[in-house]
């Protein structure tokens, strides 16, 4: 049998795992529903291996890059989990003052991929902070299924402090220039917007994919980089109140929809990866952290 690509998948094939991802469907109900396409020799089997994360052979930057100082921390969240495990990373060649950023997780833990990010974003001249929410639990345990499990027994109210806590412990840091910023995935693109409604000194904030603040949004004072998947209805369906308040407030922001792409394009872990809307995503990025946090 021929290995499977992403052209060959249904588009109801994605849209059933965001289901499971984003905890709409247990994993028995996933692969039943599955079952359905697992036509002309592709096997349920086969349909699952190719949806699952595979996080040995998508990694953009080694964990062990001569470039870069890159190590886990603890810092205290008092307001949320207690003691909280982060990634921190910075350039080796420091010749002045970094921004900072905090780099936020999916609704599983501080996975590879996360990791990775927050790795690349120091490459490009920041100090950042990749903290993990499942720390109280255990932290991230190798797996995303045990780490939405874990990530559900947790208050997402008390994971954004935990986050808010990153930011101050960042703000702290020697080597920062004080000017904090944030981007997040998915649950963490929800953080991004409410560190930025939270946090009156928030340099800038980029949430992907993230869902949107209801209230407050009056006090958002960061500037906003807003990225969205086109084939994303759930999240999208937020967007068009929230640009309203936003443009109500006055607010500055800026927004991108990617066309034809799924909920978790950055993600190169996953076949929902495409390549040149996460590049174009992820240099706008680096190009606003530039402007904002410098």
């Amino acid at each position: 049998m021929k290995p499977l690509r992403k052209e060959d998948i249904r588009q109801e094939v994605f849209d059933l795992y965001d289901k499971y991802a984003h905890n709409k469907l247990q994993r028995r109900e996933f692969i039943e529903k599955l079952s359905l396409y697992a036509v002309g020799g592709v096997t349920v089997a086969s349909l699952m291996s190719f949806l699952m994360p595979n996080y040995k052979d998508t990694l953009l930057v080694p964990p062990d890059d001569p470039e870069l100082d890159s190590g886990f921390i603890s810092y205290n969240s008092p307001k949320g989990g207690g003691e909280i495990r982060g990634l921190l990373s910075k350039p080796k060649a420091i010749s002045e003052k970094l921004g900072g950023i905090v780099v936020v997780h999916e609704n599983r833990g501080l996975n590879p991929y996360v990791e990775d990010t927050a790795r690349r974003a120091a490459l490009a001249g920041f100090i950042t902070l990749a903290p993990d929410a499942l720390s109280p639990l255990g932290g991230y345990p190798g797996n995303d299924d045990e780490g939405r499990a874990m990530q559900r027994q947790r208050d997402r109210n008390e994971m954004l402090e935990d986050f808010i806590a990153a930011y101050e412990y960042l703000k702290g840091r020697e080597e920062c220039n004080g000017k904090i910023g944030v981007v997040g995935f998915c649950f963490g693109g929800w953080i991004s917007n409410m560190m930025a409604v939270r946090i009156p000194d928030l340099a800038a904030a980029v949430p992907f994919y993230g869902s949107q603040p209801k209230e407050d949004i009056d006090k958002i004072n960061a500037p906003l980089m807003l990225q969205y998947a086109g084939l994303d209805e759930r999240v999208n369906a937020g967007w068009p109140d929230y640009e309203k308040a936003l443009k109500a407030a006055g607010k500055e922001y800026q927004a991108f929809v990617y066309p034809d792409v799924n909920h978790g394009f950055h993600n190169t872990s996953t076949p929902r990866y495409d390549e040149a809307a996460a590049e174009l995503a992820w240099k706008r990025t680096i190009e606003f952290f530039k402007k904002h946090l410098s």
